[in-house]
């Protein structure tokens, strides 16, 4: 035992010595990585330098810190030293809002991001960037960088560079030289006005591209300037100048383009052609009345379209719109299609018009005139019920007393070409109002109808004033009744007819005509058609007439006694003018003063006062002392008097300027 003591004494330091200089760089490595900068605050991997008001970066700086927070101090070009640069830890540097005038070299050689926003950087070397191998995110927004400011070629320096934010700054052109990774590039709020045919030759794998704010117009986009970004996704040209969207677009895999905000007035046909992945679209804020038919038929994916605030003209060139637009997917959101012109459906929601509310040049005029109404039987329930008249009578005769019914020739199988031929089959209408709430629309047809399509809506100040309402009448049927109309007001009403193979011709069979209901009568029963009806009384007349009688009783009730009132104070006033002591009287107004053997009350009017006894008793002679004890400055105050018997005063409240309270 004693032995083998000796050996591993023996062979101790032979098995210590190779671990010495391990254990020494382990101690070196981890005092390295606590090494904090006294003007920082040090967190794990972080160090916070930020709001220091520093003008350079601290030293001692060590490793083991990822991520450096330097925002918001003063910290210029010279403030870099060149141990930053060997920090190899450090991935991303935070340096916005700084008062940096070029791009900062000796930058951490590892960093990864990047943020210098909101400085005042005017160039850009190529050496600066050459440092930064592996940056892969750069935001210079907010800066003073301008074409000629960026070395040609510096952005390719950065070799690993895949997100550039330029926004915010002063360039009228793309930057030369930009690297091959670029994922997305922010060119937005600058003064771009050309885009040359090489502008994104490089760039071929770039996914997002904004061009938001700046100058471009039609002539200053060359048609290929998009054609090699054939892996571009999104695409934004907002705020420009263009008057068309520009051409050749990539199409393989764009999924959004924002075109808003510019001053385009026509989308040409193929404008969009090949856009097959396209699931967004917006085109609002544009100067766009109308739309080429199939102008959208080639995105197939589309999953939202807007069209907000364009001079939308609601003529017969959006009635394409109007079928498309109920035709679309439940996967489809479209917004904004609202009319603007003409003045008859400003703010009309073009998917809600109706074909008859569509004015066409050569369409068949709309019947407008309100037609002279007969009184008729009340319909024997509320809701809109077709009727057909006797057997007796083949067709039913228009009122007596109505307007001439709008005719609508039809001639679609046998037609003549003959234009001042006299028309083979006609469609005959009238309307009638019954009462205030009832209308009856009834008509006459010369050929086969299979049913009919009955339109109404309540005309306003603001056109249509309530929803559009529809219902079918079977072509039996000559008439049907509406019912649940508002008195006194104004319906549109359309009757379009179908013909025996189930076809509908809107415009060219539709007759339209503007009927007012009439008002409610409180007298007479609206419905009354026969003497004994007519001399039927309204059995709530009675009623109302004993509420009117009331009303004006109860009025002249409250007149009377507001009279009454009002005299009795009148003369309650003036009989307690005729006294000096009123209980009416506020605290202010009198002071309270008293002897042992009597108590009065005090009462001053402006400069005088008298005593008036509570218990009529006779007052005792002798001289009063008048000893205010508040004064208006808030101090005590004493006058001298003469007091002949023991008295005491008080006064409650303080005692004006004037020292109204004397003998």
């Amino acid at each position: 035992m004693e032995v083998q003591i000796r050996m591993w004494n023996k062979d101790l330091p032979t098995l210590i010595s190779p671990w010495i200089p391990i254990l020494l760089g382990l101690h070196m490595h981890f005092s390295r990585a606590t090494t904090c900068p006294e003007e920082c605050r040090c967190d794990r991997t972080f160090v916070y330098c930020n709001e220091r008001s520093l003008t350079s970066v601290p030293l001692g700086l060590g490793e083991g810190y990822k991520i450096l927070y330097l925002h918001n101090n003063q910290i210029n070009n010279a403030g870099f030293p060149l141990e930053m640069h060997n920090v190899a830890s450090v991935e991303t540097v935070y340096l916005y809002g700084n008062q940096l005038d070029e791009f900062p070299v000796n930058l951490p050689k590892n960093v990864r991001v990047l943020h210098l926003q909101e400085n005042n950087i005017q160039t850009v070397s190529r050496a600066a960037l050459a440092q930064l191998l592996r940056l892969e995110e750069l935001y210079l927004d907010d800066n003073s960088i301008s074409t000629v400011g960026v070395e040609e070629g510096a952005f390719r320096e950065a070799i690993s560079l895949k997100t550039l934010f330029l926004t915010k700054n002063h360039l009228s052109s793309v930057p030369i030289g930009l690297p091959e990774e670029l994922r997305e590039l922010r060119l937005d709020e600058n003064r771009i006005a050309l885009l040359a045919e090489d502008a994104f030759e490089n760039v071929t794998g770039l996914e997002r591209l904004l061009l938001d704010g700046n100058l471009l117009t039609d002539e200053g986009i060359a048609p290929g300037a998009f054609q090699t970004l054939d892996n571009l996704k999104i695409l934004s040209m907002a705020r420009n100048s263009l008057t068309v969207p520009p051409p050749n677009l990539p199409t393989e895999f764009l999924v959004k383009l924002n075109l808003q905000d510019n001053q385009m007035n026509e989308i040409p046909l193929t404008a969009f052609q090949g856009l097959y992945h396209l699931e967004r679209l917006d085109i609002s804020n544009n100067q766009l009345q109308s739309l080429t038919q199939g102008v959208f038929d080639a995105l197939h994916s589309l999953r939202q379209l807007t069209v907000r605030n364009n001079l939308w003209l609601c003529d017969c060139n959006i009635k394409w719109v109007i079928l498309w637009l109920k035709s679309l997917p439940a996967t489809l959101n479209v917004r904004g299609f609202m009319c603007q012109k003409p003045e008859s459906v400003r703010g009309i929601v073009i998917r809600e018009l109706t074909l008859e509310l569509i004015q066409c040049p050569n369409s068949t005029a709309t019947f407008t005139h309100q037609p002279t109404l007969l009184p008729s039987s009340t319909p024997e329930s509320a809701t809109q019920m077709a009727f057909t008249p006797p057997h007796s009578l083949p067709t039913p005769t228009p009122p007596p007393f109505a307007l001439p019914l709008p005719t609508v020739g039809r001639d679609r199988e046998h037609r003549t070409k003959t234009p001042d031929g006299p028309r083979q089959e006609s469609l005959r209408v009238s309307f009638v109002v019954l009462n205030s709430s009832c209308i009856q629309v009834s008509w006459v047809s010369t050929f086969t109808v299979t049913a009919y399509k009955v339109t109404w809506v309540k005309l306003g100040h603001s056109l249509l004033s309530g929803p559009m309402q529809e219902t079918m009448v079977e072509g039996a049927h000559f008439g049907i009744v509406l019912a649940k109309l508002e008195p006194k007001s104004t319906y549109r009403i359309c009757v379009d007819p179908l013909d025996a193979f189930n076809n509908y011709h809107p415009g060219d069979d539709t007759i339209c005509s503007e009927v007012t209901t009439k008002s409610v009568s409180f007298h007479s029963n609206d419905n009354a058609t026969g003497p004994e009806q007519a001399t039927q009384q309204d059995p709530s007349s009675p009623l109302l007439l004993a509420g009117l009688i009331g009303g004006a009783v109860l009025v002249v009730l409250v007149v009377f006694l507001s009279i009454f009132c009002w005299h009795m104070h009148k003369k309650g006033r003036s009989d307690l003018s005729e006294w000096k002591y009123s209980r009416g009287r506020r605290k202010d107004d009198y002071c309270e003063a008293g002897t042992k053997k009597d108590n009065s009350i005090l009462e001053m009017t402006e400069t005088s006062f008298q005593i008036v006894s509570l218990n009529n008793e006779q007052l005792l002679k002798g001289d009063f002392r008048i000893q205010p004890i508040y004064t208006p400055n808030g101090d005590v105050e004493f006058r001298d008097s003469q007091t002949r018997n023991n008295s005491t005063t008080y006064c409650k409240n303080s005692v004006p300027e004037s020292d109204p309270c004397h003998k």
